[in-house]
Formats: structure tokens, sequence, C-alpha cells
């Protein structure tokens, strides 16, 4: 599909060596390092860029010079034209979550590689093994403090829902209606959300569906590209692809929470929905069978 925030394989391969041109692994290091990457990639990944002292693993570190030394130990200058993949059939999102990430930090020419690992490795294109080190760019962060919301903000929303503004809820169904999740000490969503998993809008090659099939699924779920729109998930990540594919269709006024159900979900005064009937309904659970804690009171 030819988008100006995608890049096919076949255009970047006759690419790739140009000058201005950052390619940007986001799998994990054993894969990027031993199970190869398309040559000249350099490596990075969003855990390297999270709040070393939260718990809530997918808040941004607040140390803004300290991401920004570490984006630019990935060669990127202010004009460099960066293109991000992965595996997406292999992780949450990944490379949604970078291109959100350095979007809000003021990079304006990032694009994501349709099909990314998948696709390239299908097709037979180069790949080469081992580290790749490059010279340190010049990017400077700006924040675009209209691409990110956080707690207190998105607290405030969900207590007096505006009407042009759509809280989306990018995890699982189930995670949405309120199963209980290993780690997370309150089940549910945040009043008011929609709910749009973050998988459905893939081909079976790995490349994204066109643009009509994705905004026949929004439709669907009641979602307005006039109203401004706030992702979440579990830790920003999966909310983050989810950003990605409503930025490719168009909207405009979009956010991303990265503390997420994480960060959300610790502080007793935020306030939690579930559907447990539903979640019942879903497992195909008689009541008996559901855990005396999962009932409706």
């Amino acid at each position: 599909m030819q988008h100006p925030l995608l890049i096919d394989c076949e255009t970047l391969q006759k690419r790739l060596g140009q000058p201005g041109l950052v390619v940007l692994d986001v799998r994990g290091r054993a894969a990027y390092e031993f199970g190869g990457h398309i040559p000249g990639a350099v490596h990075s990944t969003w855990h390297e860029y999270s709040d070393p002292d939260a718990v809530a693993k997918g808040l941004l570190d607040p140390d803004l010079k300290r991401i920004e030394k570490c984006v630019q130990a990935l060669g990127i200058n202010q004009e460099s034209e960066v293109v991000i993949y992965s595996n997406p059939f292999d992780n949450w999102g990944d490379e949604g979550r970078m291109f959100w990430m350095l979007e809000y930090l003021g990079h304006k020419n990032l694009k994501v590689l349709d099909g990314g690992w998948v696709k390239w490795i299908h097709e037979r294109r180069p790949f080469e093994h081992g580290a790749v080190r490059c010279a340190p760019g010049n990017f400077v962060v700006s924040p675009v403090e209209s691409a990110i919301i956080m707690k207190n903000e998105l607290k405030g929303i969900a207590r007096k829902p505006n009407p042009t503004t759509t809280i989306v809820d990018a995890r699982s169904l189930e995670e949405y209606l309120g199963k209980e999740i290993s780690g997370i000490p309150r089940p549910g969503h945040i009043p008011g959300a929609v709910h749009v998993a973050w998988s459905g809008f893939l081909n079976a090659d790995a490349t994204v569906k066109d643009m009509a099939a994705i905004n026949a699924q929004l439709d669907l779920k009641g979602l307005n590209p006039a109203h401004e729109t706030i992702c979440y998930c579990t830790g920003g990540v999966r909310s983050a692809w989810l950003y990605f594919i409503l930025r490719l269709v168009g909207y405009q006024r979009l956010r991303n929470y990265p503390g997420s159900w994480w960060e959300w979900s610790r502080d007793f005064a935020c306030p939690v929905e579930k559907d447990l009937l539903a979640l019942q309904k879903l497992l195909g659970l008689s009541e008996s069978q559901v855990p005396t804690g999962m009932r409706p009171s």
C-alpha cells in the first residue's frame, strides 16, 4: 500500500545505504544480532526509554536529555528519514510504540516498513548479522505535547466525559471486560472507553490492511476522526500501534497514554468499569463456574 507513513520492502531495499536514511530494528536484541537484520539497521527497543524509577514501565523517562542521547546514539539527525520495523506477528506493536515516541519527541520524518521482517524474509531480501555501529546524530528533542496524555488529565476526562473526546482501549476484549491479569491490581477499563483491539489491522502477509477496510472497522466501533481520540492499553505499546493505525487513516487529534493500565489500575482514585456478565458469556462460563471474586455484586 502506498502511504506517506509506510514504505514497502522493494523501495526500502533500493534505498539502503542512502545518506540521511536510518533503518531502525525494534525487535529483541537476540533476534536482531543473531537472527539477522536488514543491512545497516541499527537496534533499539522501547524499554530503553522507560522511566527507570516507575513501576508502570510504559511511562517514558522524564529525563528527556537522557532520551535525546539514546536517540542520537542511533545516528538519527534532525532531518533523517527513519524507517522502523519489527516482526509484526511476534510483538505487541513495538514499531508503533517507537513511531509514537519519536513523533512525540518531535521527529517529523518517520515511516514504518509495511510487512516488517516477516515480509522482508519471505521475499528473500538481503540481511546481515551482528550489531551496527554509527556516528551519533544531532537530533534535538522538542516534545509535541498534543501527542501524549498523562494520568491526571485523563482522570478528569473520565470523570466528566467530553462528547468530542473518545477514549479507546486497545487491549483484548477479555482484558477490557475485566479478566484478572497477573500483576494488575484491578481489572476492567476506563469508564466510557470504546474497545478496539490493536491486533485486527494486518493482512496475512503482515502488511497493513487497505484504508477502506480499516475505516470500516473503526466505523463499526463508532470512532469519529473529528474527535480527540485517546488510546491506552496495558503499557502504552499496543495503544501506540493503534495510534499509528489511526494516523494512517487521517486522524489528527490523537494522544497516547504511556502509563496505561499498568499505572491506572494502581491508583485507586482512578475510576474503573467492568462487565463481568459479558466476560462470563465470552468465556463460556456458567455462573457456578465463575470465581467468587469475578461475580457481579
